[in-house]
């Protein structure tokens, strides 16, 4: 059997196993993410990737004298932390798109609404001609439109699918200027200029706040792994002179606690300090946690080699 037909046969197991709306749902997130792969088979290629890591870790730990069920916890961590931080990162970019498209969009939506176009007709003139996530996501509504399903409840979706609050309220202004029979013009050319507004905030917060930003990575990726990675030398050392105790191999475990600890929580506050959201903050502390863990592993277990001790 060779690995395309071992995807494929964990890819039906998965199929069968798990429910089709759950399938769906991580199909959909995929997509967002421009993984144009089947959900089931991005799963199969999952859990080889840690039975093949799961593998290699055993095999280093024993060469190593690591300790076995880190080695298997960190085989069995890094594979998903990488999709997710990945995914991740790729909604967060297709996001700041999405919104730094938007003021354009909406003002040449106002400029087609003044020369006597319908808004159906001008979102349709718009798809046709625009490129990038915003514009496909308005392609697929103006499909869904074509197909019999109703103005509003396309439009929903579609804001559903965006993810962006900015847009969310944006077009729940446009649809109710729409009902009340406005001047739809004016008001999406005043929510356009209020969104560039917006936009233009959003980066200046950015810049100003990168000191601060700086500061909480280089505390969590070197300032404290180093630090605490001299328990670890301090244990080989005290070990090499036969005066090694639980309380010293305990401190070791505390240590490593403390490194993964931190390094979540300082991911949190840069999501926190940068968009103020803490749930953004979740694609900084997989990599802190990761890089962090790694180098104080590294400084506890082969410092004290590099020392002599």
């Amino acid at each position: 059997m060779n690995l395309e037909d071992l995807i494929s046969y964990i890819s039906q197991f998965i199929e069968k196993k798990v429910p089709e709306k759950y399938l769906l749902k991580f199909q959909e997130i995929l997509l967002t993410s421009r993984i144009f792969t089947v959900a089931s088979q991005i799963l199969a290629l999952l859990i080889l990737a840690i039975v093949f890591l799961s593998f290699i870790f055993t095999i280093l730990s024993i060469i190593l004298s690591f300790d076995l069920i880190i080695s298997i916890l960190f085989a069995i961590a890094i594979p998903p932390s990488l999709l997710i931080g990945f995914i991740i990162i790729k909604s967060e970019q297709r996001a700041e798109k999405i919104e730094n498209e938007s003021p354009d969009f909406l003002r040449q939506l106002a400029s087609m609404l003044r020369v006597g176009m319908s808004f159906e007709n001008a979102m349709d003139e718009l798809s046709r001609y625009g490129s990038g996530p915003l514009y496909d996501e308005i392609k697929r509504a103006v499909v869904e439109i074509k197909m019999g399903r109703e103005f509003n409840e396309s439009i929903q979706a579609m804001v559903n699918r965006l993810k962006s609050k900015n847009l969310e309220r944006t077009f729940k202004i446009i649809l109710e200027a729409r009902k009340s029979g406005g001047s739809l013009a004016d008001i999406i050319d005043d929510v356009s200029e209020d969104l560039r507004a917006i936009i233009i905030l959003k980066r200046e917060r950015k810049s100003s706040v990168m000191m601060a930003v700086l500061f909480l990575i280089i505390s969590a990726v070197i300032a404290a792994p180093f630090a605490l990675g001299m328990v670890g030398i301090y244990s080989s050392f005290m070990s090499s002179l036969g005066k090694g105790t639980e309380l010293i191999e305990t401190s070791k475990i505390a240590a490593s606690s403390y490194i993964i600890i931190h390094s979540i929580l300082a991911g949190l506050i840069i999501g926190l300090v940068m968009y103020g959201d803490f749930k953004k903050g979740i694609k900084f502390s997989i990599p802190l946690t990761v890089l962090a863990y790694g180098i104080f592993f590294i400084i506890s277990n082969f410092g004290a080699g590099f020392l002599g001790f």
